[in-house]
């Protein structure tokens, strides 16, 4: 059987566009990776997501979101894409021991935050611990925050956050940022924040949810406790690229490429969300070029005539 339309990924952006994609006919195949929903899948309350007036919990909305896809005809099946085959048509994709075939491919993979690995982390997700600090920054009003990191990401994660905290901890390993120098002296200048410099947090402690970290300073090994109400680790996000690799253009950092927002070099094959996106990284936006994605698909299989 070849389908009209195979969705690689089940956050927003692969949901957003399946279900403009069923609402026009076309029954899209949607394969689910084992990180499901996405980022979304480990955020507590998202409240700056449209039509939610006093929020939603990130796991209820992915819930949604495919509930209504399921509604018009989506299909879904659990695996993971090992492989794919965009080189002839119809296009090949391998997904644990089964082959699917597809008129249309949309990948909407999505990124990972990179986390420290230490396991206090994975325990005080959505209790203290955040990757994101434009979404949950607003949760700690006149709280005392640490952010970890020292690029780029680290530093606006750092500057929005102190629009809500009392104040602002940014822990870098080295002795100098990363990021760029216009972001460097914006942090430098904000009474709000502070920097402890050559430094590691070693473990993140509590009882239910965050109230301190344990800090090591990495040139002398001593270690310290600092009293903390939340942890928002900024140390970058890796794309969930590695089924592409040889297959589609990526960026040095591995990020897919597109051209007009969702279009790849393969005629057919489309990008949305996280995947091709470093700097928006926000559910809304990965809804909307999941969106852009199926309404080229419907153009691409009218065009072809293929219903």
């Amino acid at each position: 059987m070849v389908e009209k339309l195979i969705v690689i990924g089940g956050g927003p952006a692969g949901l957003s566009a399946a279900i403009y994609a069923s609402r026009e006919g076309f029954s899209p195949l949607v394969i689910v990776g084992s990180g499901g929903g996405g980022q979304l899948e480990l955020t507590t309350i998202v409240d700056n997501f449209p039509g939610f007036p006093e929020g939603v919990m990130g796991p209820e909305l992915v819930g949604s979101m495919r509930k209504q896809a399921e509604r018009f005809g989506t299909r879904f099946v659990q695996d993971d894409v090992a492989e794919v085959d965009f080189s002839s048509r119809p296009f090949r994709i391998k997904a644990g021991s089964v082959e699917y075939f597809s008129e249309t491919v949309i990948i909407a993979t999505g990124a990972n935050a990179k986390t420290l690995g230490i396991e206090s982390e994975s325990r005080f997700v959505g209790k203290g611990v955040s990757t994101c600090g434009t979404c949950d920054g607003p949760f700690y009003k006149g709280k005392e925050v640490i952010v970890i990191g020292g690029g780029d990401t680290a530093m606006e994660d750092s500057e929005f956050i102190t629009k809500f905290a009392n104040s602002v901890t940014i822990i870098h390993r080295k002795s100098v940022f990363k990021a760029s120098k216009a972001m460097q002296d914006k942090v430098m200048s904000n009474k709000k924040i502070k920097i402890i410099w050559n430094s590691a947090v070693e473990e993140i402690l509590g009882e239910d949810k965050v109230s301190a970290v344990r800090i090591k300073n990495l040139e002398n090994g001593t270690m310290s406790e600092m009293k903390v109400d939340g942890v928002f680790i900024a140390i970058g996000h890796a794309p969930n690229t590695k089924p592409f690799a040889g297959k589609l253009k990526m960026d040095e950092q591995g990020y897919l490429v597109t051209r007009d927002e969702v279009l790849t070099e393969i005629e057919g094959v489309y990008v949305a969300g996280d995947v091709a996106d470093r700097f928006y990284r926000q559910a809304i936006t990965a809804s909307a070029s999941g969106v852009k994605c199926a309404l080229r698909v419907r153009e691409y299989l009218m065009a072809h005539e293929v219903r």
